[in-house]
């Protein structure tokens, strides 16, 4: 605990050099796009941009410098266009409120992938259709982020209707950081916005919603909602070891680069007590996600009622 208090009063060198690192490569490869085959170029942009998510993950737990407005600075570039920054820190703290009390519950938590009990019956058979397949990974891959996106665009245009001005100037500052995203994508770098959504910016989000996918399900116990994915370095430095969920919901305050030993510390006590019998440790990595849920379901499309909000 000491260390941990410790690392709120310093700068997290580690945390700084990804941030450098993720600028300087993304400004490198917008700038080179045209110059390299659309085949390189793309993934590489999509593996930063969705390296950048996993680093505003990290600001938003006070992370790498003692000062929140820094923090907020590294972590607010609207490079993935789709959502504000403040509205992305605000829902993310919501989610880790009630140590775990609330977590999947559609109605408390704003990252759950489960819809309230009886919203199937009130949709037509194609969007049934649609929730049904996100709910496996193939699914959450393909058709994942459209749902995601235009779900949390739904909720905003609700609560905007409703009067909210926060928001309303949340939004405003928004479009300004993509209007200058655009101006340097395709105004300076020339590349097509189409090009940038449709092969970077999509996929990014696929690429984040691989970790996602499995790291959260309803349970009767708190305990057994988060799992952990223990993978290889290199979705360990893509997620910032947030693949080892548990870890990070009992320690939310530890950098990403503690992780892996507070997992280590803690992995014996969360084993024994029946995490494997529950099936939230994922042993074989994400090649084990695939393998087991690439066309099957890992969570039912409506939240279990009687488990929300305990």
């Amino acid at each position: 605990m000491r260390s941990s208090l410790s690392n709120r009063h310093r700068f997290e060198w580690p945390t700084l050099f990804v941030a450098l690192s993720i600028c300087v490569g993304y400004l490198t490869l917008s700038w080179q796009f045209e110059r390299l085959p659309l085949w390189f170029a793309a993934p590489c942009l999509c593996v930063l941009i969705s390296w950048y998510g996993s680093l505003q993950h990290e600001t938003v737990h006070s992370h790498p410098t003692p000062w929140r407005r820094v923090n907020s600075w590294l972590g607010s570039a609207p490079i993935s266009l789709w959502i504000p920054y403040p509205i992305y820190r605000e829902t993310h703290l919501i989610h880790h409120r009630y140590r775990g009390r609330t977590l999947t519950d559609p109605v408390t938590d704003p990252e759950s992938y489960y819809l309230a009990p009886g919203t199937l019956a009130r949709l037509d058979p194609l969007r049934r259709a649609l929730y049904r397949f996100n709910d496996t990974l193939l699914g959450r891959l393909t058709v994942g982020p459209a749902l995601t996106v235009t779900r949390f665009y739904a909720g905003e245009a609700r609560r905007i209707l409703r009067g909210d001005q926060h928001h309303v100037w949340t939004w405003m500052r928004h479009f300004i950081g993509v209007a200058v995203v655009f101006a340097w994508i395709v105004g300076i770098c020339r590349i097509p916005a189409v090009t940038y959504v449709a092969w970077v910016v999509y996929p990014s989000i696929s690429l984040s919603m691989i970790r996602s996918f499995a790291e959260h399900r309803a349970d009767a116990d708190p305990r057994w909602r988060t799992a952990v994915v223990e993978s290889n370095w290199f979705w360990g430095l893509l997620f910032l070891f947030n693949n080892l969920h548990v870890a990070h919901h009992a320690r939310p305050r530890l950098p990403w680069y503690a992780l892996p030993a507070e997992w280590a510390r803690m992995r014996g006590s969360v084993l024994a007590e029946g995490a494997d019998r529950a099936g939230m440790v994922f042993h074989g990595g994400y090649a084990e996600v695939f393998r087991r849920f690439l066309v099957r379901p890992v969570i039912s499309v409506e939240h279990p009622a009687p488990t929300a909000g305990r």
